[in-house]
């Protein structure tokens, strides 16, 4: 099973927390507390049963997340293989129009060749891929908009 997020914000900021209760309102094991005690989770005082303020724990978790973020810089699309902000192959994008003015680009990475996707606004295409060749690509049509309706139909004949 995957790893989810814990979310800083179900913490209150004027209550102390005990290892169990902290990993009952997180959704945690109380193991996985106090491992972020030993990776800098400071206590209140250092003696037993360890209490963690609320805000310190919403400060500790919410300094992890944003550590862990990889903005794009300019020209760059985030490939999920190399886990990396990475240029296009061939400095090559597709722009594929979708509701209103968003869209999806869509690359290849330069490192490893895995399919790259990124949310954008057809207006800022020029400062997100600067210098870069973005295709502009009709959009697939509608099931709704189809001339020939699809016959597979498990209605039978009357």
């Amino acid at each position: 099973m995957p790893a989810r997020r814990v979310n800083p914000y179900r913490v209150k900021l004027h209550r102390s927390y005990s290892v169990p209760e902290l990993a009952d309102c997180l959704g945690v094991h109380k193991n996985t507390v106090r491992h972020w005690q030993r990776d800098g989770l400071t206590a209140i005082d250092g003696i037993r049963p360890a209490l963690f303020a609320g805000s310190a724990t919403r400060t500790f978790l919410l300094t992890r997340q944003t550590s862990r973020k990889r903005p794009c810089p300019p020209g760059t699309i985030y490939c999920f293989k190399c886990r990396a902000p990475q240029p296009p192959a061939l400095g090559m994008v597709e722009f594929i129009p979708g509701i209103a003015t968003t869209g999806n680009l869509m690359a290849l990475c330069d490192a490893c060749g895995t399919p790259m996707h990124r949310r954008a606004n057809a207006a800022k295409i020029g400062t997100i891929m600067p210098g870069l060749a973005v295709q502009i690509r009709q959009a697939p049509p509608r099931l709704l908009e189809r001339a020939c309706p699809s016959l597979n139909c498990d209605k039978p004949k009357d």
